[in-house]
């Protein structure tokens, strides 16, 4: 891989590396040549003011390159309205303005807003969309960053960079269609429908030669394993142990370089202002429009290299597993398993990702390189489609159809899933939620439900429910609203023979007599307070299925989704119920914040709730809670309370405190000697405040809506296991220390 890698490296640069030049360096900056990381562009449109409907103004979300506090780095556009032109130069520093100004670009609101920098009127979506299908969609060169002996440089573009880069010249571009989907791929609607549009003309020229080099190198491979290892130069069956074999092998590995620096090589890689450096297309599984993107150097040595690209290949290579093993490609509904197999599946979510669609991106380019290698598989003009399953409503004609696609053929894979798998061990199934789905309809979402109705439908048992945390926080999505939240991992056995049908009040009760002992063990076990709706659904589900129905009023099967809500009903019930167990003053402020949150309140109000607990305002003033003044009563924040505090100097001592202490403490210092401390110094009342938690979650991201304060909560319960064995390492070195001294 390295041997052919660098010789294809060199072979590129020989023939089109007089396209990525280095630049020169202004005396400022210590002069001598720089390797350059990459171009940045911005698209743009002819202005829409017919006074200067000639000029191509910038569409440009971000004129910001180094986002760095104190190293601020910006292009300034200057505007000559009597010449019509417009350059641009690189700026260091400015005051705060400036410099949020430029962070806005030419952006005039959300989506394609934008405003002409010629005229300062409205660049409409509208009309930028008829730019991009008439062709008058264009770009601009905007920077050049470098990299030299001392950094980084942001450098302004000349007109013969633009040139150059204009004068690729390629003579082949894969003409495969993008899919006519917005909700996976947006750039069609501005004209860019084919995959090809996704590249500049020099992007497209280095795919075409790396590509080339790539036959070549097939060649090479196969004449190099034959006077190395012998054998004959025009079989090939050769069992997969001779020189075609070694041949196809180096080119598939290759192959898988070359995606890689089509991914960063592509007029949709962001620059990231923050961390200096271009990133990948596939911020998430979807290829939205992009206003301004950064152009990488594929004969650098930063992101978006070839270098790079076929050492990270050999990185995979080397982390590989060496011993027996069977990969089979196989439609999940009919495949066939060898017997005794266990079973651990991925399967789709509903309509999440549009992984066929997506693959369209790599296979344009596969195609070529791969099609004499692997004619067979490789025939095909597109991936296959038809029998993807997935909800998808453009492909089979509206969101009912869809929908059903989906169920019945996840049925059916599920089912052949059932019937092959292992008596003795359970089945592992995972499944991804969408974080705007767990927010907006819980854990009895649509796609959540349809899933565990497929699985339930199949004969399986589900008798438990894991989270695990699969998502990456620093994608470009982490927050967004169509993020996966998590993965759930759902423990399924084959449903006994002998299962029987119940109404829906034995269910109930059934629920009512094993979900409780089962939240306190998940809650003994620290799963995050944002992971119990998904953590319970297992031992309820666990009940649910267990049977062959259970019967409604009117004897139709209840359906997953009303099972779903049931248990969560059980959930709230359960969280309610641990609030009578916490001291007077506590349940005061667990009901003062779900009606108020830390805003203030009328002192009539709060009398009244102190009342029926048996206490008084004046008593939960006492303890350090609440702020009680002029007729107005709140809870007193974080950074309000006394950070000289002791559970044991407290007289009045209330689980609410404790528990704001520490998350005081946890927010400040995460896992530390401080927070563990205080867990130590609060003793008995350490699984009260746990307890605490959970509710106030609840109330927080369900009732309230607060996510700093749920955050808050699921941070400290997420980190509960670590600081427990914190704390007890301080009891330990405190009890060694007592002996040192004794001694």
């Amino acid at each position: 891989m390295k041997y052919y890698g660098e010789w294809m490296r060199e072979k590129a640069w020989e023939r089109i590396g007089h396209l990525y030049p280095q630049v020169d360096l202004p005396k400022e900056y210590g002069g001598g040549k720089a390797t350059v990381i990459a171009w940045i562009w911005a698209r743009t449109v002819p202005s829409p003011d017919p006074a200067f409907a000639d000029v191509q103004v910038p569409i440009a979300s971000n004129f910001v390159l180094n986002a760095k506090a104190g190293k601020e780095v910006w292009v300034e556009p200057i505007v000559d309205r009597q010449t019509k032109t417009i350059v641009y130069r690189i700026r260091h520093g400015g005051t705060k303005a400036e410099i949020a100004k430029a962070r806005e670009g030419t952006k005039a609101g959300r989506g394609a807003n934008f405003r002409c920098l010629m005229s300062d009127t409205a660049v409409t979506p509208k009309h930028i969309t008829s730019s991009g299908k008439n062709g008058s969609l264009g770009q601009t060169l905007l920077a050049i960053v470098a990299e030299g002996n001392r950094g980084r440089f942001y450098l302004p573009a000349t007109k013969s960079d633009e040139e150059l880069a204009f004068s690729a010249n390629p003579v082949w571009k894969p003409e495969q269609r993008q899919p006519e989907n917005p909700r996976w791929f947006s750039p069609p609607a501005y004209g860019l429908e084919t995959f090809a549009d996704l590249f500049s003309a020099r992007q497209i020229l280095l795919l075409n030669t790396l590509i080339d080099l790539l036959g070549e190198v097939r060649a090479l491979a196969k004449i190099d394993a034959v006077s190395s290892i012998g054998g004959d130069l025009t079989s090939l069956e050769d069992g997969g142990h001779g020189p075609a074999s070694y041949a196809d092998a180096i080119t598939v590995y290759l192959s898988f370089a070359i995606s890689r620096v089509a991914m960063s090589g592509n007029a949709f890689v962001r620059w990231n202002p923050v961390g200096e450096k271009a990133q990948h297309i596939f911020g998430r599984q979807a290829i939205p429009m992009l206003w301004d993107y950064a152009e990488t150097n594929p004969l650098g040595n930063a992101t978006g290299a070839f270098n790079a690209a076929y050492k990270m290949v050999m990185n995979g290579l080397d982390t590989l597993p060496c011993g027996d093993g069977k990969l089979v490609q196989a439609d999940a509904q009919t495949v066939r398993f060898p017997d005794g197999c266990v079973l651990n599946t991925d399967p789709p979510y509903y309509d999440n990702i549009g992984y066929a669609d997506l693959s369209d991106f790599f296979f344009c380019w596969l195609r070529p390189m791969l099609r004499d290698a692997f004619p067979n598989l490789f025939s095909l003009l597109a991936t296959p489609k038809s029998e993807e399953l997935i909800a998808t409503p453009y492909r089979h004609g509206g969101r009912d159809q869809a929908e059903t696609h989906f169920m019945e053929g996840m049925k059916k894979a599920i089912r052949n899933f059932q019937q092959q798998s292992s008596e003795t061990f359970p089945a592992a199934i995972y499944y991804a939620f969408k974080q705007s789905e767990v927010e907006q309809d819980g854990i009895s979402s649509t796609g959540w439900a349809t899933f565990l109705e497929a699985v339930v439908a199949s004969g399986f048992s589900i008798v438990g429910t894991w989270p695990v945390r699969t998502e990456m926080r620093t994608r470009q999505v982490a927050m967004g609203t169509n993020a996966l939240a998590n993965s759930v991992v759902l423990v399924c056995r084959k449903k006994e023979a002998s299962a029987e049908v119940i109404t829906r009040a034995e269910f109930i009760r059934a629920l009512k007599r094993e979900l409780p002992p089962a939240i306190a063990e998940l809650q003994a076990a620290n799963i995050a307070p944002a992971d119990m709706p998904q953590s319970a659904i297992g031992p309820g589900m666990g009940v649910f299925s267990r049977y062959t129905a259970v019967l409604e009023a009117d004897d139709s099967p209840m359906t997953v989704k009303t099972a779903l809500q049931l248990i969560n009903a059980e959930l709230d019930e359960y969280l309610g119920g641990i609030q009578g167990e916490f001291d007077a003053d506590t349940r005061f402020a667990i009901t003062w914040f779900e009606q108020n949150g830390m805003g203030k309140g009328d002192y009539g109000v709060a009398d009244n709730l102190a009342r029926a607990r048996g206490i008084s305002v004046d008593s939960v003033k006492h303890a350090g809670v609440i702020e009680s003044a002029a007729g107005k009563v709140r809870l007193l924040k974080r950074d309000e309370l006394d950070v000289e505090w002791t559970p044991q100097a407290d007289g009045h001592l209330t689980v609410w405190e404790c528990l704001q202490q520490l998350v005081r403490l946890h927010e400040n210092d995460g896992v530390a000697h401080s927070s563990a401390l205080m867990l130590k110094k609060i003793g008995d009342k350490a699984e009260a405040v746990k307890d605490l938690a959970y509710c106030l979650y609840d109330i927080s991201a369900n009732k309230r809506k607060d996510a700093k304060e749920a955050t808050a909560y699921n941070a400290l319960i997420a980190d509960w296991t670590d600081l427990t064995r914190e704390a007890a390492g301080i009891t330990d070195m405190v009890e060694n220390r007592q002996t040192r001294m004794n001694f």
